[in-house]
């Protein structure tokens, strides 16, 4: 079974035994996040394909030598909101995800972000033992160890079991949140579910969705946009929205780690110059 990852304007790439072999097409052509930070100008499948061997040889990703001392990548990314709330006791512990390893539960901030740091939309993957040894190594339970499965209502069953009460999950599948909730109430934990990747998400799903967040990315979505009602917003461009007291709880614990000035206002949200805003194509 191949890995795959939606990145760069939610383009599939395909990896095996460290190569890639398959690349799509994005569905935006241009991100101010990495026009910033890669001085991409332009979105296409050949920047995603250079953008993913960056991740692999830099990171090791999708390989035995993944590495997990990545810093900061974006001020206010979902890994570096949950270091955050790690390290400052706002939460227990973490599920997320890893390539090579499916869905992962830590209370290890430094492990969160350098599985997170880089990650983009993890669809698929499979199980590399060096990168599951690692992250056990590092205080990581992995959900399923022999199909490295990506299964965010189980990890946070298994977080459950393990016996932490204060969970934050990170969502990318539209289907996964009232689950999740569901799991909330049975156990009576206090749950901070933070969505991502929801580029392309569809209307009738959106809606929903963005109800049981605490936590949700704008990505390049206009109907997230649209649709969101914060309590706080950071970020202009591809912002991230609190939609709950504690979503707001984090974001605010996470600004006093960001070393850059910070400015704090009261206005009417969202926010969102158009000049900044991605740019879907079509």
């Amino acid at each position: 079974m191949p890995h795959i990852m939606e990145l760069f304007g939610k383009t599939r790439v395909v990896i095996e035994n460290g190569k890639i072999i398959e690349v799509g097409e994005p569905v935006a052509d241009w991100c101010p996040v990495f026009s910033k930070v890669a001085s991409v100008s332009r979105l296409t499948k050949e920047e995603a394909k250079k953008n993913m061997e960056y991740r692999i040889k830099e990171l090791g990703m999708f390989t035995p030598n993944r590495r997990f001392d990545h810093g900061v990548f974006v001020n206010f990314g979902a890994s570096e909101i949950m270091m955050t709330a790690l390290r400052r006791g706002l939460i227990d512990t973490t599920v997320t995800v890893c390539d090579g390893a499916g869905t992962v539960i830590t209370s290890n901030p430094d492990l969160v972000q350098g599985m997170g740091a880089l990650m983009s939309g993890l669809i698929e993957t499979e199980p590399i033992p060096e990168i599951i040894e690692g992250i056990e190594l590092r205080g990581g339970t992995v959900l399923d160890r022999e199909s490295a499965g990506i299964d965010q209502a189980g990890g946070l069953r298994k977080a459950c079991e393990l016996g932490y009460e204060r969970i934050a999950v990170s969502v990318v599948g539209t289907d996964d949140a009232g689950e999740l909730r569901a799991i909330e109430k049975e156990h009576n934990i206090d749950l901070i579910l933070i969505g991502a990747h929801l580029t392309g998400i569809q209307h009738a799903k959106a809606e929903g969705f963005i109800k049981e967040m605490d936590i949700v990315t704008g990505c390049a979505s206009k109907i997230v946009r649209h649709m969101v009602k914060p309590v706080l917003q950071v970020g202009t461009s591809v912002p991230m929205f609190a939609m709950t007291q504690m979503g707001k709880e984090l974001l605010c614990e996470r600004a006093k780690e960001v070393e850059s000035p910070v400015l704090i206002n009261t206005m009417r949200l969202p926010v969102l110059p158009e000049h900044k805003q991605p740019r879907l194509i079509g």
